[in-house]
């Protein structure tokens, strides 16, 4: 089963809708026992990075996500979900992430001559080694964002976007799988992904 982490953040009516509509069982938590029981987790998340990380503290969430990615089971991380793994972000100096993926958060700059937040569907680059996202090489996916993921010694794993610069937009690294953008908002691919996801997991 799959189970959708209630920190007090994050899109979840639309993540477990999503699920709902691809015919895949899941349920909301915030209860540590009931979301370490689950066979995958997914971390959803919409709002600052250090909101997010107190509140994930403060409803004693922290190692429960940690302990299951350490366990090697599944986990799906989206938007802010994706964010949260890396050790720290420049939205919030200070506040440390999870950690688990080497590298920091930054924000887009206003130099760019784009509109910030970047709002709205971009293309994804995939390579060919990535069981999930491979198929998806070119689809347009939505993303609302200030900040991008940076991560270190992951090109492998990284999925890459351009939005005034070139940005990790998605990584696939063992058993974790994280989206910048949000695949239960990106229609049919979107949807297509997350019972992909399911399948090869479950």
């Amino acid at each position: 089963m799959i189970a959708v982490v209630n920190y007090g953040m994050g899109n979840l009516g639309s993540v477990k809708n999503a699920f709902d509509y691809i015919g895949v069982e899941s349920y909301v938590s915030a209860n540590p026992d009931k979301l370490s029981g689950a066979d995958a987790l997914v971390l959803p998340g919409v709002g600052a990075f250090g909101d997010a990380m107190d509140n994930l503290r403060s409803c004693g969430l922290e190692n429960t996500v940690l302990n299951h990615i350490d366990s090697g089971k599944p986990f799906l991380g989206i938007c802010l979900g994706l964010q949260m793994l890396f050790k720290s972000s420049a939205e919030n100096p200070g506040v440390k992430g999870l950690g688990v993926l080497g590298g920091t958060v930054e924000k887009f700059s206003p130099n760019m001559g784009l509109k910030i937040p970047q709002i709205g569907w971009n293309s994804i680059v995939t390579k060919p080694n990535m069981p999930l996202l491979d198929e998806y090489d070119g689809n347009y996916m939505y993303f609302v964002h200030s900040y991008y993921a940076k991560p270190i010694n992951m090109e492998e794993f990284s999925v890459k976007t351009v939005y005034g610069l070139e940005f990790t937009s998605a990584v696939e690294y063992k058993n974790i799988t994280a989206c910048q953008f949000h695949p239960e908002k990106s229609g049919k691919a979107g949807l297509a992904i997350l019972k992909k996801w399911t399948d090869l997991n479950l």
